[in-house]
């Protein structure tokens, strides 16, 4: 249903696909420095806070974000983790936090996995909707700094953070488990390995790539967990400017996207690949494509007034732009 990754490169890079059977009308969304979160179970207000970008959507003056990074270079997304997701009412003597409200509290508070560390150790992940028509999503997040990332997942024995090492995360199962799934990969590589199937059978190197194979190329959670750790350890990383790292990280989510039509969820519609994304969290640049648009969009908060009250929103860009070479010119 989604892939999220951090990527170390000439800065920060940090983006995700997100694959649904239904467009969200979602937005570029800009939480400037001053805009007032309240939150409802603590009651507890924030109105002074680093400013954040991301995607969401915006309901009642609230920014309900699917990924956001905030301006210190922290970055947060969460991802669909149905049948393991299971959120509590709430507690005494612990900070209870809605799902929609989650990323909010993180972003305004921290700017480093130590200190996101330190704010979740007393947290509760309650089922408090928003409305009665955004009811609480079963969802766990990936969460990163410029050094490295962990998972935070509330399930039926409690909250779990877990260090992760490979700064990817999908869907279905548990983190834990996804990490132990890496271990039928182990032999896999960029390189071509030396022939070990039996040293009396003249094997040959008929093509390139021969290293990878064993990769899963299929829509599960759990392959695309192995084919895009896989990918993103290996990819190169040493681009000089901007437009490389992008492309970059770009390529890298394309190896996981989902196409319509190749995931059937019955009833005529099809799971697949409404945007992707990747925001630069060190300059606070939100670049995006979505499946009808393969242009590259970005909105850059630091060209926004980020010391006002009020969200700014931009909506996506979803018309195809092709430039034509020989474009017929005028008689």
């Amino acid at each position: 249903m989604c892939t999220a990754l951090a990527f170390h490169a000439k800065d920060n890079y940090f983006g995700r696909n997100l694959d649904f059977d239904f467009d969200f009308s979602q937005e570029v969304v800009i939480t400037p420095r001053k805009f007032k979160f309240i939150f409802k179970q603590e009651e507890k207000t924030i109105a002074q806070h680093p400013a954040i970008i991301g995607m969401g959507i915006v309901v009642e003056n609230y920014p309900l974000y699917f990924d956001a990074t905030n301006e210190k270079g922290l970055s947060m997304a969460g991802l669909y983790f149905s049948g393991n997701a299971v959120y509590q009412k709430a507690m005494p003597n612990k900070n209870n936090i809605a799902t929609y409200e989650l990323i909010p509290w993180v972003l305004t508070q921290c700017t480093t996995i130590a200190e996101v560390k330190n704010l979740l150790k007393d947290i509760n992940i309650t089922d408090q909707a928003f409305n009665a028509d955004y009811p609480p999503s079963p969802l766990h997040w990936l969460i990163s700094d410029k050094n490295k990332s962990i998972v935070l997942e509330s399930v039926e024995d409690g909250i779990k953070i877990y260090d992760n090492p490979t700064d990817v995360l999908t869907n279905n199962p548990p983190f834990p488990m996804q990490l132990f799934h890496l271990n039928q990969y182990r032999h896999c590589s960029s390189k071509i390995s030396n022939n070990f199937f039996a040293k009396d059978i003249p094997l040959v190197e008929y093509s390139r790539g021969m290293g990878a194979i064993g990769i899963p190329g299929d829509l599960t959670s759990t392959s695309r967990f192995a084919r895009v750790a896989f990918i993103r350890a290996n990819a190169f990383n040493n681009q000089k400017t901007e437009e490389e790292a992008i492309n970059q990280f770009f390529h890298i989510l394309k190896s996981v996207e989902q196409q319509k039509g190749l995931c059937d969820i019955g009833g005529g519609a099809y799971e697949y690949t409404i945007y992707s994304s990747c925001c630069n969290a060190d300059k606070g640049i939100y670049y995006y494509t979505t499946y009808q648009n393969s242009q590259i969009s970005a909105v850059s908060m630091h060209n926004e007034n980020l010391d006002s009250t009020t969200l700014i929103t931009y909506p996506l860009v979803i018309q195809e732009n092709i430039y034509y070479i020989n474009a017929k010119k005028k008689q």
